[in-house]
């Protein structure tokens, strides 16, 4: 069973629902080691004390408020809670809202709750009346050290608790240059066509279909590199060329009317793009994990346990791509 991150209730009016948190998301992002240049040997994170210079174990490690300077107050997870006990473990309701009233700009981090022992009936029922009703709980929750506003929805048999950005953390646009949306500065047909274009791309939501294509473009370019013998080649970033001047006049008619004319062909390409997506990065993966195992065989000893280290590590990342 996943390993909760929170455990607490939900309260809001006398109702009290015993639940865990569980993480909702999984980054799917490429594990990259630092190196120092002049071996290539990799680069680790070190605790010291800053007044001795000595190295300090995890055991020795404790937090504190610095309330003058280099005066500390130690606070321990038992502090933390005490501060608050019924903050720190209850998902307090405020109020029910309309999800779209909730701007997008305000969403954080998403999690799943669970219900513990005995909370099983009434997780369901505030599950189905998130459900029937279409609206979120509104709530406050402190996990770790910070009290967020958060939103409670229902996905399928869950109860996702979305952690909610606060106003004073969303910056303003006047200080952007933005277009008016004055009439007459759109042309109607300019309006239309892009309102048919948009019909026409418009299908059903399918997350599947999507894939991370830089991600396979990048594993090539690492497998290249290790089939050339070139895992130590530093590349240099090459001079830029100014491209020519273009005009600043768009024919926006004619372009919409070429994405219109060409809408089907993308469409056709896009289907295809989540399992052969997925595929190629398989093979990118296997592949490099062939060469590193054949250059591995074929280098002196003194170089193999860093070619070992960097193949390891690369084929781990990528064996954890679309895991999510």
């Amino acid at each position: 069973m996943a390993r909760a991150l929170w455990k607490g209730a939900i309260s809001f009016g006398l109702v009290h629902i015993p639940v865990e948190l569980h993480t909702a998301v999984r980054p799917d992002e490429l594990t990259l080691t630092m190196l120092d240049r002049r071996d290539f040997s990799p680069v680790g994170y070190r605790r010291y004390n800053k007044r001795t210079g000595e190295e300090v174990t995890w055991d020795d490690i404790v937090k504190g408020y610095e309330y003058e300077d280099d005066q500390y107050v130690v606070l321990t997870d038992e502090d933390l809670r005490r501060a608050n006990v019924a903050a720190t473990q209850t998902i307090e309701i405020q109020s029910f809202a309309a999800a779209e009233e909730i701007p997008l700009t305000y969403y954080e981090q998403a999690y799943y709750l669970s219900p513990t022992r005995g909370g099983a009936r009434v997780y369901a029922l505030l599950r189905e009346t998130l459900r029937k009703s279409g609206k979120v709980g509104v709530a406050t929750v402190v996990i770790r050290t910070r009290q967020h506003l958060c939103a409670l929805a229902c996905l399928e048999d869950a109860i996702v608790l979305h952690t909610l950005r606060y106003p004073a953390e969303i910056l303003g646009t006047d200080e952007l240059d933005l277009p008016s949306a004055r009439a007459g500065e759109l042309k109607p047909k300019e309006l239309a066509m892009a309102l048919e274009l948009v019909d026409g791309m418009a299908e059903p939501w399918r997350p599947q279909q999507y894939h991370d294509s830089y991600r396979d473009d990048l594993m090539a370019l690492i497998d290249k590199k290790v089939k050339a013998g070139k895992t130590h080649a530093i590349t240099m970033p090459e001079r830029e060329t100014r491209a020519p001047g273009a005009s600043n006049v768009v024919d926006l008619v004619e372009l919409l009317q070429r994405s219109l004319r060409g809408r089907d062909g993308g469409k056709r390409e896009k289907s295809g793009s989540g399992a052969s997506g997925k595929r190629k990065d398989e093979r990118a993966a296997d592949s490099l994990r062939k060469s590193a195992s054949a250059r591995k065989s074929s280098t002196p000893s003194n170089t193999s346990g860093t070619r070992k280290t960097a193949s390891t590590r690369t084929a781990g990342a990528t064996s954890g791509a679309r895991r999510a």
